[in-house]
C-alpha cells in the first residue's frame, strides 16, 4: 500500500492502564506529531486512578468508561478461557480494543494503539495473543503497539504513512530495561509498579468471586464492588454477610449500603464493626450473621450479646451468645 500525502494531523486513540508502558507507548507518537487520546476502562475489578494520574502528568486527554454490564456479560463465557485464577486476559483486552474502536470512530481518530510488549506477559501479550485479540475485537490491522511494532506486522497506519515505523521500537521478553531508559529520557520518573491492578490475577479475590458467581448466582454491582472490601462468609447458598475489618473498610461498606434492599446488623452496646447481609434470609440464616458479627465485637466469648438488625420492615434486635475467636473459620471465603 502506497503511503497517502497527509493534509492533517493524525490522531490516535490509546488504552492506558496508567503504567509506564502505556505512557511511553503515547509519547512515542507524539513525538512524530501525532494527537493522542487515551481511554481507560472500569469495572469493579480494576479503576482507572493511575490512567488520571497518567494523564495529569502527561497532559495527555483522557476518556474514562465504565464497562461492567459488558464485562460481566463476557466473564460468562470468556471464548479464550481464563488464565491461573479469575483473569480472562485475552477476552478482556479484546472487550477493551471493540469499545475503543467504537470511540475512535466517534472522535475522529485514525487507529488504536496500546503499551503491550512482546512476551512481556506469558498468556496476554505473546504474538498470538495479540493476534487473537485483533481478530476478534473488530479492529483487525487497526491496532498498534509503538513498543514492539518493529517485530509485529505492519499495521494499516503504518503502511498508510501515518507512522513513522522507522522511528517505533522492538522491544520483547520481560525485561524492563529499554522502558527504564526510555522514561530517564522522557523524564518520566513516578509510574506504578509493572505488577498490574487487575484483582481477577489474586487467587483470594478470585475465590469471592467465584463464590458469588457460582454459589449465590449474582452479579449484583454492590456485592461486586464489596468483594475486595470486610470479611466475607457463605451464610448458606441463598445468602452472605460481609463484616468490615477496620474503621475504613467499616466505612467503604456503609458508603454501598441501601437501606431499602441490604440487612445491616450491628452491636449497639458494644464497639464493633458495621456487617451488611445480601441475598435472600431466613431466620436461621440472620442469627447465623448475628452470631457472626458479635464475635468481632468487644463482647467475651460465651457472653450474652445483643445484635441490632436494620431492615427495610424496621428494626429489631438478636439476643446470640459471642462465639470462640475462629469458631466460624469454615464459613469464611478466602480473602484477597
Amino acid at each position: 500500500m502506497n503511503p497517502i500525502k497527509i493534509t492533517r494531523q493524525v490522531k490516535a486513540l490509546g488504552l492506558c492502564s496508567g503504567g509506564l508502558d502505556s505512557i511511553l507507548s503515547a509519547l512515542i507518537l507524539k513525538d512524530q506529531g501525532i494527537d493522542v487520546t487515551w481511554i481507560s476502562f472500569e469495572t469493579p475489578f480494576f479503576d482507572a486512578k493511575a490512567a488520571k494520574k497518567a494523564s495529569k502528568q502527561t497532559g495527555i486527554p483522557l476518556i474514562v468508561k465504565d464497562i461492567t454490564d459488558a464485562y460481566m456479560e463476557m466473564m460468562k463465557a470468556p471464548k479464550a478461557g481464563f488464565g491461573k485464577n479469575m483473569n480472562p486476559c485475552m477476552d478482556c483486552h479484546t472487550l477493551m480494543f471493540a469499545k475503543a474502536g467504537a470511540i475512535m470512530a466517534q472522535i475522529g481518530a485514525d487507529f488504536l494503539f496500546s503499551g503491550e510488549v512482546v512476551g512481556q506477559r506469558p498468556k496476554s501479550q505473546t504474538k498470538s495473543a495479540l493476534r487473537y485479540v485483533e481478530k476478534n475485537c473488530g479492529y483487525d490491522g487497526l491496532i498498534l503497539r509503538p513498543l514492539s511494532a518493529g517485530i509485529l506486522p505492519e499495521t494499516i497506519a503504518e503502511q498508510k504513512g501515518l507512522v513513522d515505523r522507522s522511528r517505533l521500537l522492538s522491544i520483547s521478553g520481560r525485561s524492563r530495561k529499554p522502558q527504564t531508559a526510555l522514561a530517564k529520557k522522557y523524564g518520566i520518573t513516578e509510574y506504578p509498579s509493572p505488577a498490574g491492578g487487575c484483582l481477577l490475577t489474586d487467587k483470594g479475590y478470585s475465590q469471592r468471586l467465584r463464590d458469588l458467581l457460582y454459589v449465590q448466582k449474582t452479579e449484583d454491582k454492590t456485592q461486586l464492588n464489596l468483594l475486595k472490601h470486610g470479611r466475607h462468609f457463605r451464610l448458606d447458598s441463598r445468602s452472605k454477610l460481609v463484616v468490615g475489618k477496620n474503621k475504613a473498610e467499616n466505612k467503604r461498606i456503609m458508603d454501598l449500603y441501601d437501606p431499602q434492599t441490604h440487612i445491616r446488623l450491628r452491636c449497639t452496646h458494644l464497639p464493633g464493626p458495621d456487617a451488611l447481609v445480601f441475598g435472600q434470609t431466613d431466620e436461621a440464616a440472620l442469627h447465623l450473621a448475628a452470631t457472626i458479627t458479635s464475635g468481632y465485637t468487644k463482647a467475651s466469648a460465651g457472653a450474652l450479646t445483643t445484635i441490632s438488625v436494620f431492615q427495610k420492615q424496621g428494626t429489631k434486635e438478636i439476643e446470640v451468645v459471642a462465639p470462640e475467636s475462629g469458631a466460624f473459620h469454615n464459613l469464611l471465603i478466602q480473602s484477597p
